[in-house]
């Protein structure tokens, strides 16, 4: 029975024995499936734990009610615990990489189970052009606990040839659930809805390259304060021991030099725990190799793949960081997972959004009033502004209007130094005029005085010649024709 699938698919059971058992798949042509003895001796594990803890249990319980004032209590985390198995548990795993990584295949190897075949491939083998965000979800059952788990991938990122700001479409995802969640609890009526928050994020790491690409630290750096991110380096087979082992170092050394924060394991109080997490911690980032098929190897059957030069086997810790990874995600700090997803990157997102944070982050201030008093300071806030602004606005009037009568003043004293000159200048040329009308006046004296007796003699001759003329000449009489003398 297969999960059906789509962006937001229904979920189908998956009975955990029969899916591994169609999981697997020979190295032949022929399509007969085998269980690996891996499994057999984990649940094996289990069941005695399980076994060991009831025994432990009833001891327990037979020593305390042997005592007196015995109340019960005592068996509350049994109560816990039926109640979890009954409602079962919900996990969200986004996978984060550029194609051709390996996303599917691991994802197929961590759960045992077939989210990504042939009806429904994987987000390498989906051409897109863009980034997406889809999600896959499929119920899984496995000794009477039910998970339902949801896989994000995106495909087409880090695809493109220009890849600005393609992390949004993710950032948005994100933010869109835990927002999602908030509006269900801030309901009058809240109703157990289901959490569909991204609890956390696998992001591949090419092992092609010298360390971090510059988009694996602009991710992380985007990312690291809203989703818990565990790297891991895909393909891990491709490297030798010795490589393996600088890469890591050196993927941590930039992860630390730019300050991302990665998923950091929890402190416990128990020994065995801390030294099984700083076992854990030490292979981080995790080495993986990726494989659905079964190989025979010296009579027995593994998971891993077939080279020229040998086999690599997926379940072998010398290998790949498989197991650790498998183990860390979902047998050991599944719940931590969820709780510092709840506990921290939705409680930050939570205080953003109730105190009007934007995304820059220019505030912190996170009140803690009722709705009526907080409009109050908002608005005794907006008034102080206003009259901030006010008095800015009348400091730069008042800063143009000195400036507007430092103008006048300058252009005033220019006119009138450029009259002055003019004035002077006129000044000057009257008086040249005056002093030239003088010496006009003096010339023409002197010359009247030199030339007067002249003219007089002239002018009395003129007067005898005419007088002359006048008694002497004949006159013409048009009108008779005749001549009259007188």
């Amino acid at each position: 029975m297969k999960p059906s699938r789509s962006k937001e698919s229904q979920c189908v059971p998956v009975a955990a024995s029969t899916k591994r058992e169609l999981f697997f798949r020979s190295d032949g042509s022929s399509k007969q499936h085998s269980v690996e003895n891996g499994i057999s001796s984990m649940r094996k594990e289990d069941r005695d734990m399980r076994e060991r803890e009831k025994k432990d249990d009833s001891a327990a319980a037979r020593s305390n009610k042997m005592m007196d004032g015995y109340v019960g209590f005592a068996n509350l985390p049994n109560q816990v615990y039926r109640k979890s198995v009954k409602r079962g548990f919900e996990f969200t795993l986004m996978v984060v990489g550029e194609s051709g990584l390996g996303k599917s295949t691991l994802i197929n190897s961590l759960f045992m189970a077939d989210l990504y075949n042939s009806d429904h491939p994987g987000p390498s083998l989906r051409i897109k052009k863009t980034v997406q965000v889809e999600s896959t979800k499929v119920l899984l059952k496995e000794s009477g606990v039910q998970l339902l788990l949801q896989v994000v991938d995106t495909p087409g990122f880090g695809d493109a040839v220009d890849n600005s700001n393609c992390w949004q479409m993710i950032i948005d995802y994100i933010e869109h659930r835990y927002e999602e969640f908030l509006n269900g609890e801030s309901r009058v009526n809240r109703k157990i809805m289901p959490d569909g928050r991204v609890h956390c994020c696998v992001y591949f790491i090419s092992p092609n390259g010298h360390g971090l690409k510059p988009l694996d630290v602009e991710f992380m750096k985007k990312l690291h304060d809203k989703v818990n991110i565990i790297p891991v380096i895909a393909k891990a087979d491709t490297m030798t021991p010795e490589e393996c082992t600088l890469f890591k170092k050196q993927i941590l050394n930039e992860i630390a030099q730019h300050k991302i924060k990665i998923y950091d394991f929890p402190d416990i109080d128990d020994e065995e725990e801390n030294k099984a997490n700083k076992s854990l911690k030490e292979r981080v980032p995790f080495a993986v190799v990726g494989s659905n098929t079964v190989i025979e190897v010296a009579g027995k059957k593994v998971r891993g793949r077939r080279y020229p030069w040998g086999i690599v086997e997926v379940e072998n810790m010398e290998h790949c960081d498989f197991i650790p990874l498998r183990n860390m995600l979902v047998r050991t700090h599944m719940m931590d997972l969820k709780d510092v997803t709840n506990n921290v990157h939705y409680e930050n997102f939570r205080c953003r959004k109730l105190a009007g944070i934007t995304s820059d982050g220019k505030t912190n201030k996170i009140p803690n009033k009722n709705p009526m008093m907080q409009i109050a300071e908002e608005k005794k806030d907006r008034i102080e502004k206003m009259k901030k602004t006010e008095q800015q606005m009348e400091q730069v009037f008042e800063l143009k209007v000195k400036e507007k009568m430092q103008q006048l003043k300058d252009s005033e004293a220019d006119l009138s130094k450029r009259h002055e000159q003019m004035k002077k200048s006129l000044e000057q040329q009257e008086g040249e005029l005056q002093e030239k009308r003088k010496q006009f006046e003096q010339e023409r004296a002197i010359f009247e005085a030199q030339h007067g007796d002249l003219r007089s003699k002239t002018l009395e001759a003129g007067s005898k010649e005419y007088v002359r003329m006048l008694f002497c000449l004949p006159c013409v009489v048009p009108a008779s024709g005749k001549l009259a003398a007188r």
